[in-house]
């Protein structure tokens, strides 16, 4: 499960992430709220852990911000002051766990495990099973070139480079190039270059030797021996540090890799695919990326096309994330009406395939009709989409919070005919909240 954590101590940030990856997960760490929200332009993280006291953007603050953008990711909170304000923000926002510092190992993996049990309660409610696969949709003339060319790159052991702008689906394409090829037994290692600290990424990559820094008690292999055998995806390798590119363009020449802190050189094993959205020219003339690295990774470019270049495969996309999300949401919806699907066909999509799988997502969960109509879309996509009265509730000034609060939930409830988990979800609160506020109802 890929996990990502917030944290501004880097010995705590270092150690949360050991742990988790140790027990079999994939870690991106973030130094900062503001780091984190970035990141989540690019990835799509199962699971956020985060501290509450930070500075800049807190804990709080972090989580706030993810969930107004429409994030709907479970989140666990650590923190080194375990005041009762936070555990009561904390479990009002909807978190798993709240993890006073220092916390035991097990506590941590209790709540991650949490997390894993509903996602596996989730999957074994669907009648149909969703292949990743299946997510490289569409059958217009640019995606059927990208299908073959994925195939003519896997059947090689040469490294790759997956350009294209973020939400395109560049990992999808860098997991497929390893499902296809002769390696798709063995690991398969996703890292992400801008999500890992500067400080930290040497050690995470390349592993270090027991005695190589402080704090270093015992030998620990890094992510790219983890892969040894199989692929390593490097996303974002525009981001990588300047000085840490020789030592990465050393291990595609010769595959050999020297631990930090070791005077032994391992031979390894393992095919590099990179991917960026950045443009890796620019960025060597600039001076922030090696030239002789560019060329070296630049064997068998894909550039993978941004959405608004394949319009036409939008009904199949959009039959496809409908499928997934009525299914994963439990809701009764029938389709799309052709109003509503045309608007989709009319978006420029920014954000490319993610931003239209948000968008359907929302939809789903708030749609009340049982067909998708215009009304369910967002108002930079629909503009001229007319509000349901029925979703409106006008509160006279004066009204106090409880009694807003009363309002909305009554509201939500009778929206959603009653089920309680969707109205927490519409809410953006944890389902406890409103079943306290039955309980409080009915006591009233």
């Amino acid at each position: 499960m890929r996990i990502l954590i917030v944290d501004d101590d880097v010995q705590s940030l270092s150690s949360t992430g050991r742990i988790l990856q140790h027990s079999g997960h994939e870690v991106i760490s973030a130094a900062s709220g503001d780091q984190a929200l970035k990141l989540l332009e690019t990835v799509n993280p199962a699971l956020i852990v985060t501290d509450v006291r930070m500075p800049g953007m807190s804990g709080m603050q972090f989580v706030e911000a993810y969930q107004k953008k429409g994030l709907n990711i479970p989140f666990v909170v650590m923190t080194a002051f375990g005041e009762v304000q936070d555990a009561v923000w904390a479990m009002k926002m909807g978190a798993v766990d709240f993890l006073l510092k220092p916390f035991k190992k097990q506590d941590l993996c209790t709540a991650v495990d949490q997390v894993i049990a509903r996602t596996v309660k989730t999957d074994k409610q669907k009648s149909i099973h969703v292949d990743e696969n299946e997510l490289l949709i569409g059958s217009s003339r640019v995606m059927q070139k990208l299908k073959l060319h994925i195939a003519q790159v896997a059947s090689t052991d040469a490294s790759v480079l997956v350009l294209g702008e973020s939400g395109t689906g560049k990992e999808l394409v860098c997991r497929l190039i390893h499902e296809q090829s002769q390696r798709s037994k063995k690991p398969f290692i996703a890292v992400n270059c801008a999500a890992i600290p500067e400080n930290l990424i040497e050690s995470e990559l390349f592993g270090y030797d027991r005695g190589a820094f402080s704090g270093a008690d015992h030998a620990r292999a890094g992510l790219i021996e983890a892969a040894d055998g199989g692929t390593l995806m490097l996303d974002e390798i525009g981001d990588m540090p300047l000085a840490l590119q020789p030592k990465l363009l050393r291990v595609l020449e010769t595959q050999t890799l020297r631990r930090l802190g070791s005077i032994h050189e391992k031979k390894l094993n393992v095919r590099i695919v990179a991917a960026t959205h950045q443009n890796l020219i620019e960025r060597v003339k600039q001076g922030l990326f090696r030239q002789d690295l560019y060329y070296r990774l630049d064997v068998m470019p894909l550039m993978v096309p941004p959405l608004r270049d394949h319009l036409e495969d939008i009904p199949e996309l959009t039959q496809f994330f409908l499928k997934k999300y009525v299914f994963e949401h439990q809701k009764k919806i029938e389709g799309i009406e052709s109003e509503a699907q045309a608007m989709l066909m009319q978006h420029s999509w920014p954000g490319n395939i993610r931003e239209l799988s948000n968008v359907l997502e929302r939809a789903v969960v708030l749609n009340t009709s049982g067909k998708i109509g215009i009304a369910d879309l967002p108002i930079h996509i629909a503009p001229e989409a007319e509000t349901d009265p029925e979703s409106n509730i006008t509160i006279p000034l004066g009204t106090s919070l409880k009694e807003i609060e009363d309002l909305l939930i009554q509201k939500t409830l009778s929206l959603t005919k009653g089920d309680r988990a969707q109205a927490a979800k519409m809410l953006g609160v944890n389902e406890r909240t409103i079943y306290r506020w039955i309980n409080r109802s009915k006591e009233d």
